[in-house]
């Protein structure tokens, strides 16, 4: 009689799953919404980055009546490899129908 034989060691944690493109620009639209406090249009790009993901957000800025006078702008979002938002800058700024 030996012992009996223990299955070799395993790592428990899971292995990391890879943020898709689709779950990236949601996030950078939540979050960058809640951070500067404007109403996100939608993601304009979506690329992987270095470290994670740069995602363009469009954003009404300024709000006019009528809606076709709004001023839009388009924000950089970059998202780590979790989903966070780490960095964002406004690249661009225009009247809507002007982008």
């Amino acid at each position: 009689g030996g012992r009996p034989r223990r299955p070799p060691p395993q790592d428990e944690s899971p292995a990391p799953q890879r943020l898709r493109a689709s779950k990236a620009a949601r996030l950078a639209l939540t979050q960058l919404g809640e951070l500067i406090g404007k109403e996100p249009e939608g993601a304009t790009s979506v690329q992987r980055g270095e470290h994670g993901w740069l995602v363009g957000v469009e954003v009404v800025e300024i709000r006019r009546v009528p809606a076709t006078a709004d001023i839009l702008a388009v924000y950089e979002a970059e998202l780590d490899e979790n989903g966070e938002l780490v960095g964002y800058r406004r690249t661009a700024r225009y009247p809507r129908g002007q982008g």
